[in-house]
């Protein structure tokens, strides 16, 4: 059974940084695209920030230029470093990853990690 656990989140100030770390276990296959989506109250889930397992990354308009998405491929783990946070990014962060298992696609979510941009 795949999981993905997240940690990181909590309370910052803005203008502050946080990063968020998500492990993948429990299973013997790599992952191809892993990433980040948030989620604010009352609003649709968005893209934040992905990254292939060959490195290829592309970003949500909104954190282009604060955020930056990396991951250790022999650990299965993606980071997320969130730098001049704002209020705007107080939402529930969720990271996702693929794979592709005998020529079917998998798709895994976390359980998600709050994060407060607040003053």
């Amino acid at each position: 059974q795949v999981q993905l656990v997240e940690s990181g989140g909590g309370l910052v100030q803005p203008g502050g940084s946080l990063r968020l770390s998500c492990a993948a276990s429990g299973s013997a296959f790599s992952f191809n695209t892993m990433g980040w989506y948030r989620q604010a109250p009352g609003e649709q889930r968005e893209l934040v920030a992905r990254i292939t397992s060959g490195g290829r990354t592309n970003y949500g308009d909104s954190v282009k230029g604060r955020f930056t998405i990396s991951r250790d491929n022999a650990k299965n783990t993606v980071y997320l470093q969130m730098n001049s946070l704002t209020p705007e990014d107080t939402a529930v962060y969720y990271c996702n990853a693929d794979q592709i298992v005998g020529f079917i696609p998998y798709n895994y979510w976390g359980q998600g990690t709050q994060v407060t941009v607040s003053s």
